[in-house]
């Protein structure tokens, strides 16, 4: 009989919320009454073709587990950063601006073939599924969230890039009249962000278009973000617009701000602290706990060899 040795980030069967909880819960969240909810408050709903094709919640895949118990939801789509409708926290209502029906994705440089394709399509084209990961934000906060998506590989495998293409560019919407946050011309708008192929192909790294076994909310990202669950969350751009194959490093939104606190890399480093604060804990949304902060945020064992050989200090860190 096959031995299964447990993930270093997974619960024991007891610690995990109870299915029935869950799944009656998501098909209470997937009936008429929260769709038309989503609908008006501006979030990406499926149509079309495609809307036949994909139906909220995505089977869970049991590889990918938190190794915590999730966040409440409430905290999760109220307690967000996204620059571009404001710096504090409590953007929720600001992100409800933006439209995201019809929206597109270009994808583009090197590759077979430039496109542009309706995200819902896209969605159709990808295998689903949901993933529990930790997310951990630099300012020294973490929570846990059940991601709706895709791995991240699969689009690159639907991209087809050229064999030179060593690093993969994403970058989301630029839209000053509904993003108040775009018209501070400090910022080097719009966001953008980038991963190696390597790190773009790892397993962990993932495509959501939905949380809670439903889509994205605007403030999470809608309709379709980036999660790299083993770096800091400035990594997991929001409502992408453009992916573009390049074989130079992209210069991205943090980095370019401050290249000695937001390194290309951003991996999560529990010893080396801001210049503010430390990063050798992290508080627990959703508790009053603060919990010790892991290397590569505990996911080492899948990813700590794509960083063999390099400067392991603030290069890679920051």
């Amino acid at each position: 009989m096959p031995i299964r040795i447990p993930r270093p980030w997974e619960l024991p069967e007891s610690a995990v919320t109870d299915e029935t909880i869950v799944l009656s819960r998501r098909r209470l969240l997937a009936g008429a009454g929260a769709l038309g909810a989503a609908a008006a408050m501006g979030g990406w709903m499926p149509r079309g073709r495609a809307a036949e094709e994909v139906a909220y919640p995505f089977p869970r895949n049991p590889a990918y587990e938190g190794g915590r118990p999730l966040t409440p939801e409430g905290k999760v789509t109220t307690y967000n950063n996204f620059y571009e409708f404001g710096s504090h926290k409590k953007i929720w209502k600001a992100a409800q601006r933006l439209s995201t029906g019809g929206w597109e994705i270009t994808i583009d440089g090197m590759v077979e073939k430039e496109q542009t394709i309706d995200v819902d399509d896209l969605l159709a084209r990808m295998p689903r599924e949901e993933r529990i990961y930790r997310h951990r934000c630099v300012e020294a906060w973490s929570m846990v969230v059940p991601w709706s998506g895709f791995p991240l590989a699969a689009l690159i495998d639907y991209a087809r890039p050229l064999s030179g293409a060593t690093y993969v560019r994403f970058e989301t919407f630029l839209k000053p009249h509904i993003a108040p946050g775009q018209k501070q011309t400090w910022f080097p708008w719009p966001f953008t962000e980038g991963l190696t192929i390597p790190e773009a192909r790892n397993e962990l790294a993932f495509v959501a278009t939905g949380l809670f076994g439903k889509p994205l909310e605007n403030q999470n990202g809608a309709p379709i973000r980036l999660v790299v669950p083993w770096k800091y969350g400035f990594k997991s751009i929001k409502s992408i617009v453009r992916i573009t194959f390049t074989d130079q490093q992209p210069k991205t939104f943090w980095n370019t701000i401050n290249n000695r606190l937001y390194g290309f890399w951003a991996n999560v480093n529990p010893d080396v602290p801001f210049p503010d604060w430390s990063q050798a804990e992290e508080r627990v949304l959703g508790t009053d706990e603060k919990v010790p902060t892991q290397i590569y945020n505990g996911y080492g064992e899948q990813v700590a060899g794509l960083y063999k050989g390099l400067d392991e200090g603030r290069t890679i860190f920051f």
